[in-house]
Parts: C-alpha cells; sequence; structure tokens
C-alpha cells in the first residue's frame, strides 16, 4: 500500500494578494479544531519559501518574483519526483497556485515517458504567459509553465530580456520542453478567463466543465466525464484551488469569483476523481486567512482535504488486497 507524504508548500510569491503562505498553518488550526490527528498521521516535508523575498523590490512587472519562484519550483519538483520515485503518493499543500508547476514538473521527472493528464478544478485557467499576463502575477501562468505555452497569437505585453530568461528556465524545470499536451487538460469550473485564455481553449478544444453543467451532472458524473477525457493518459494529477468554491463559503481566498462549488460538491467531485488508480498526485492551494473571519475557508478546505485522503487510503488498500 502506498504511503502518503504531505509536501507543504508555503511560498506565495506567485500571488497578488499577500497571505496564502499561511493557509498550511490555518489548516492544521482547523484540524486542531476538529480534533483531528490528521498531521500527525503522514510524514510531512515542508519545502523551502523565498518569501523573504517579497520585501525586496520587484522588478519584473510581467513576471513578479519571477527570480524567486524559479528556485522554489525546483525544489517542489525535485521532492515530488523524489516521492514518487520512494513508491509515496504526493499530497501536496501550497500557498499559491504558481507552485503547481512545480509539482507537474516533479511528476514528469519520476515518470519522463508516462503520459500525463491534468484534472485543473479551480476559477481561473492559469494558462497566461508573461506576453500575456495583465496582472503580472505567476499564479496564473501555472499551466502554461507546463505546456510550455507563450501564446504569442495574442502577445500584448514586452516582458524584458531579464523575465524572458526566467521564463524559458521555468519551462525547463524538470525536463524539458512541455509536460503535458492541451488536449490532455481538463478544467471543472473555471468561470473567470481573459480573452488571451479564451482564445488558447477554443484553439485546442480544452474541455471545461462550467458550475452549470457541474449542477446537472453532479460530482459523479463530472468526475467519470472528466477521467474519461483523459482515458489516453497513463498517470493523472489532481489540483484543487479552493476558489473553486462559491465565496460564500468562505472570502479566505486571493481571487474569489461567484457561482461556484458547495464544500459538499467539492469534497465529492475530489473524492471521485482519486479514486482512479492513475491519480498519481494531489494539491490544494490558495488558502488565504488573512482575508477570512473565523478560519472558514481552511476548516471547509480540511474537511474536503480529509475526504480526500481517506479516498486515496481507501484505493490503495483495495489494489493491496486485490494483489
Amino acid at each position: 500500500m502506498k504511503k502518503v507524504k504531505l509536501i507543504e508548500v508555503r511560498s506565495e510569491l506567485g500571488a497578488g494578494t499577500r497571505g496564502a503562505g499561511m493557509g498550511i498553518d490555518a489548516l492544521k488550526v482547523a484540524c486542531l479544531d476538529k480534533g483531528s490527528d490528521y498531521f500527525k498521521r503522514f510524514n510531512s516535508i515542508s519545502v523551502p519559501d523565498l518569501n523573504y523575498t517579497l520585501f525586496d523590490k520587484d522588478v519584473f512587472p510581467m513576471a513578479h518574483h519571477i527570480d524567486s519562484i524559479l528556485p522554489v519550483l525546483k525544489s517542489v519538483s525535485n521532492v515530488v519526483a523524489q516521492t514518487l520515485e520512494f513508491g509515496m503518493f504526493p499530497l501536496v499543500l501550497a500557498g499559491d497556485h504558481s507552485n503547481a508547476a512545480g509539482t507537474i514538473a516533479g511528476i514528469k521527472t519520476a515518470f519522463p515517458d508516462k503520459t500525463l493528464g491534468v484534472i485543473w478544478i479551480d476559477a481561473h485557467a492559469d494558462i497566461h504567459s508573461p506576453y500575456t499576463t495583465p496582472s503580472g502575477n505567476v499564479h496564473g501562468m501555472a499551466l502554461a509553465i507546463a505546456l510550455n505555452e507563450d501564446n504569442l497569437d495574442r502577445k500584448v505585453n514586452e516582458p524584458a530580456p531579464e523575465t524572458v530568461f526566467f521564463w524559458e528556465s521555468m519551462k525547463k524545470v524538470g525536463v524539458e520542453g512541455p509536460k503535458l499536451e492541451h488536449r490532455h487538460l481538463v478544467y471543472i469550473v473555471v468561470r473567470d478567463t481573459e480573452e488571451p485564455e479564451d482564445y488558447l481553449i477554443a484553439k485546442y478544444g480544452i474541455r471545461n466543465f462550467s458550475y452549470q453543467e457541474f449542477k446537472r451532472k453532479g460530482a459523479t458524473q463530472v468526475a467519470q466525464e472528466a477521467l474519461e477525457h483523459l482515458k489516453d493518459c497513463d498517470l493523472v494529477y489532481v489540483s484543487f484551488d479552493v476558489d473553486s468554491m462559491d465565496p460564500k463559503f468562505s472570502r479566505g481566498t486571493g481571487t474569489p469569483v461567484e457561482v461556484g462549488l458547495t464544500v459538499e460538491e467539492a469534497k465529492a467531485l475530489c473524492y471521485q476523481l482519486v479514486q482512479d488508480p492513475r491519480v498519481c498526485c494531489y494539491e490544494m492551494e490558495e488558502i488565504n486567512p488573512t482575508l477570512d473571519t473565523e478560519n472558514t475557508m481552511a476548516e471547509n478546505a480540511f474537511s474536503i482535504l480529509e475526504a480526500t485522503t481517506q479516498a486515496i487510503l481507501h484505493r490503495e488498500s483495495n489494489s493491496t488486497a486485490n494483489d
């Protein structure tokens, strides 16, 4: 049976709003308040963050703090790859969503010859590059890094040579070139996009299950269809951004967007997805307790984390029993 290993990544360098670096500790507070032993049951490793560089002057307007994000992504990639190579299941708890580019790179490093599919549960498409970004926040670029996608067809910015240098280096973390193909990306409840992102989604026919479709079909069917869409993939990575949920369940995230999942829907969706034996890694990110009251988001997120982990363990014990 594969052991779950918690990988804690407190970097919030890619976010536009400060505070996501405290998300993991907010989850731990929620765990204590619930009287759970969750964080005692699993080995964890903390990836060094460079959040102290947020106090330095940022000289990369098209990709804020990209010089510090690059070494963080390398560290995340190394830890995820090592965890997989040891035969464990990496469960990543991260600050902002830019860290996911490191996770994807790590999966690809461990399994360079396997086809990877990505299920991105998020309000945002995160497929901008320094050439298209309206904000310069790297958490909106994680998938573009993984896809090796500049989207020059929709170029609106002229990033400085230094920015381009770090951007090209980011795309090479783990293994060079694209970590996945556009057709092996599935979005669930993405609903806040910009024109350059809409262009790529249309160009490559990237599947996005809208919240309306989710409501109509339910978590089980959407999970089945998402996994079926990735039938050609050997491995699947599931990334859960808490802003996929509706803001009424909490404002405790940097970029909340109206009309999203309920806590129960998110729980059911993640539970169903990770049952698939190809799911080799799960990540949760963007909890920001500084924007919250009563730690609501972290409490909601912790209940989703517990249910998802239970599904992973359940699946692993079944596979051991069947061996």
